[in-house]
């Protein structure tokens, strides 16, 4: 993969991943369920990847995965260019700090019987942080950094709000100074009002501090706002990865186009919309027994008898802009 940014400077990426794979067994020994099939991105330092597809494409197993929290079942997970697939667990416990998640369902995601200074001060406990006096005045810190009150440390989480808690779970992230946070589908669980507020917390954060970011989400509109290259999953590969604006401008992949023509327009749109939206047609496949070949061919349009034979190769089709499908004609 390419470690140029969007400015064109070569980096190093902050993380990469290699031929990822996650297999989960079926119910026959022969039939494993591919969740993640041969999935290779990069991160670069302070950059905010998007991981989008439907449900069901893999994008919370490619993250639960990378971070070691579901072990992988082939490829590689480098983390400043260390391979970190087969660390011990004393070593990557203490790569933790580094790599953290803020997890979708702020509800089920917090410890019920824990008061949120509890909640954030296990963090800080498990790396040896801010101890003594020092621990309280950081959690409250962490508090007023989320837009919350150091008084809301002694609340329990059934006394706050969805979008409360999310915060809370993100100053549970910071705590520990991260460089690098997996935000899985961060407010698809929240009321819209609350959504835009938990976004623009998560912006303003990642400035501040130069996070990094692999969010995952299947909100078209919130993936354009916050992140600066999208990754396009499907049955558990990577079908594009462009920069947002050239993604959401001019999609190269037939599966990129089919998603993003299924997002909502706003109404002088519509007309437009309906005309030119080609929809998928039929359910997505099995990841226990996905088509042969290009694992979309069967929901594809553009779909030939080549398709079935030929699994398509990630390949650089443009200046930072990666597509697997082998009808090149249609990047006319």
């Amino acid at each position: 993969m390419s470690t140029m940014n969007t400015n064109g400077t070569n980096i190093t990426p902050l993380v990469e991943v290699r031929h990822l794979k996650k297999y989960f067994s079926g119910k026959q020994k022969d039939a494993p369920i591919r969740a993640v099939d041969d999935v290779s991105f990069s991160i670069m330092p302070g950059e905010v990847l998007g991981l989008v597809g439907e449900s069901g494409s893999g994008k919370s197993t490619v993250g639960r995965t990378l971070l070691r929290l579901m072990e992988s079942s082939g490829g590689e997970i480098r983390y400043q260019g260390e391979d970190i697939s087969n660390l011990s667990a004393s070593r990557m416990r203490a790569l933790r700090r580094e790599m953290q998640i803020i997890f979708q369902d702020p509800y089920a995601s917090l410890n019920p019987r824990q008061r949120v200074r509890d909640i954030i001060g296990e963090a800080l406990d498990t790396h040896g942080l801010h101890r003594g006096e020092a621990r309280a005045t950081r959690i409250a810190e962490l508090l007023q950094l989320v837009g919350l009150r150091a008084e809301h440390g002694v609340r329990y989480p059934h006394e706050f709000s969805g979008g409360q808690r999310q915060r809370i779970g993100i100053a549970r992230a910071l705590a520990v100074e991260p460089r690098f946070i997996v935000a899985d589908e961060p407010v698809s669980a929240l009321d819209v009002s609350i959504q835009a507020q938990v976004i623009n917390l998560l912006q303003d954060l990642r400035q501040r501090f130069n996070l990094a970011m692999l969010f995952i989400s299947h909100d078209l509109d919130v993936v354009e706002y916050i992140c600066d290259r999208v990754v396009v999953l499907y049955l558990g590969k990577v079908m594009e990865i462009a920069p947002a604006s050239a993604l959401f401008e001019k999609p190269l992949h037939p599966y990129s186009q089919a998603l993003l023509a299924a997002s909502p327009k706003p109404e002088s749109d519509a007309r437009e919309q309906a005309k030119n939206r080609r929809t998928l047609q039929g359910d997505l496949p099995s990841p226990a027994n996905p088509p042969s070949g290009c694992v979309f061919r069967t929901r594809c349009p553009y779909a030939q008898e080549a398709c079935a034979a030929t699994v398509p190769e990630l390949r650089e089709v443009s200046p930072g802009r990666w597509r697997a499908c082998i009808r090149d004609d249609l990047l006319l």
